[in-house]
């Protein structure tokens, strides 16, 4: 019979894959031996596999190169990282290796883009769109970035107030975008997103506070839906009505050049994901030329601001399982040293599925568990992976401790469960380690943080010595 884990996993999957393979000593990830890892650093620990995070962006921008060349289209193609995602100093760096640009939602990411100025890794000509509800801080630094001459930085108007603030910033010429408050799917919660102006008020906002403000060019139209860039008849109705909207404007805003197609590229939540980017890049750009020829304008450049899928695909966490609770008859709970709650933030508050996989022990025979986390609350679980209703691991041994590992949870993640700061329960953040190859190719980790001490926290809590 076939009852061992390695079974499972070649019975329900295509394996080994790209970035997964069975070595000598266990589970390896892009090469990477994460048994090794754990000898090293022990466990629970958080891990950032850098050169995935160039990787992503160059497969993005030579599908966005090969659907120009295919679509003959005569726009330019520019990739924008999504700050929120990550603001970690080493996923910045690492992103901008690649001649790419800069999304920011919120001021203090101002704060980090003229950090990376005055290191040369951001330049004058880096275009930084700033997305997000604009209070007074946020039109301050965006301000003092262009009144310093970033000329590329360009406000996406998210309300209707936004062009004065800016215009009792700002002491000269500038140019902004404007986003579309898209409408969303029918299932959702609301139906008219809350971000960016509706489509029908678009032409009349032009109209009266651009159109014949001498200090102000509009530049670029942002289109972005929750759901992301999916291949449903939504997404296209969506695409469509943008743009309409675009070349309703062009043919009345010169300056218009540019659209932002937004963020929202899935990435690999499951050994069985199958998504076909080159497809879906091919037929926006073909959308695109044909509304634009039958409106005989001009195409635009296109924009993206892909942030998970920089940076999701190059973070993994990995726990040990400590002990192993028999509930009833049917339940098993293998208990992780950490918490879900606090380490992988998504799966408890929007039931996000990422990769899961035994990092050890893979020849021995595997059961059905729950995972649950040392937290006291009740919703601190793991139930099931993103193709299958239940979770499978090696049978649980005392005296033979069991490694799990989690993949693709590098956006996101470490900002929404507070790093450095207070977490459930007091659990502490894990150590983070950072994965690179050298000249050589050679493998190379480093230690970035400690995992949290009692006095840190107790710091922070106000109990100082």
């Amino acid at each position: 019979m076939n009852t061992k884990y390695i079974d499972l996993i070649n019975q329900t999957y295509y394996f080994p894959q790209e970035e997964f393979r069975l070595g000598d000593n266990g589970l390896e990830f892009h090469g990477v031996d994460l048994m090794a890892l754990v000898e090293q650093y022990g466990a629970p620990l958080k891990f950032t596999y850098l050169p995935k995070i160039s990787e992503n962006i160059n497969l993005a921008k030579k599908w966005f190169a090969e659907a120009i060349e295919k679509n003959n289209y005569k726009g330019t193609y520019n990739y924008c990282y999504c700050t929120k995602s990550s603001h970690f100093k080493h996923v910045l760096n690492e992103a901008l290796k690649n001649d790419i640009h800069i999304e920011t939602s919120s001021a203090f990411d101002i704060d980090i883009v003229e950090r990376l100025k005055k290191t040369g890794k951001v330049t004058d000509k880096t275009y930084v769109i700033c997305n997000g509800f604009k209070r007074e801080r946020y039109i301050e630094n965006i301000a003092r970035l262009i009144n310093d001459g970033h000329e590329n930085c360009i406000p996406i108007i998210d309300n209707y107030e936004e062009i004065e603030l800016l215009s009792d910033s700002i002491d000269n010429h500038f140019n902004v975008g404007i986003r579309i408050a898209s409408e969303e799917e029918p299932k959702f919660e609301f139906y008219t997103s809350r971000l960016g102006i509706g489509y029908k008020n678009i032409i009349p906002f032009y109209e009266e506070q651009i159109k014949n403000n001498e200090r102000v060019d509009l530049k670029m139209l942002h289109f972005f839906i929750n759901t992301g860039i999916r291949d449903t008849a939504y997404y296209w109705n969506e695409l469509v009505k943008c743009l309409k909207v675009y070349v309703r404007l062009k043919k009345i805003c010169p300056s218009l050049d540019s659209l932002n197609i937004g963020g929202g590229f899935p990435i690999k939540n499951s050994l069985a994901f199958e998504y076909d980017y080159q497809y879906m890049i091919n037929e926006i750009l073909n959308q695109i030329n044909i509304t634009c020829a039958e409106a005989e304008v001009p195409v635009p450049h296109i924009f993206t601001e892909f942030g998970s899928f920089t940076v999701g695909e190059s973070g993994g966490a990995i726990y040990e399982i400590l002990y192993q609770k028999q509930q009833n008859d049917r339940e098993k709970w293998n208990m992780i040293n950490s918490s879900f709650i606090t380490t992988l933030p998504d799966t408890w508050a929007i039931s996000k599925r990422f990769i899961m996989l035994a990092i050890n022990r893979w020849n021995d025979e595997y059961e059905r568990v729950l995972l649950g986390g040392l937290t006291c609350d009740s919703d601190d679980y793991y139930n099931s992976e993103q193709n299958m209703a239940a979770i499978y691991l090696p049978k649980f041994r005392k005296e033979k401790p069991l490694y799990i590992g989690f993949f693709n949870t590098g956006a996101y993640q470490e900002t929404i469960g507070g790093f450095g700061g207070l977490q459930h329960c007091l659990i502490p953040s894990p150590k983070h380690i950072l994965i690179d190859r050298d000249k050589n190719n050679k493998i190379t980790t480093k230690l970035f943080s400690e995992q949290q001490t009692s006095e840190q926290l107790l710091n922070i809590l106000g109990y100082e010595h």
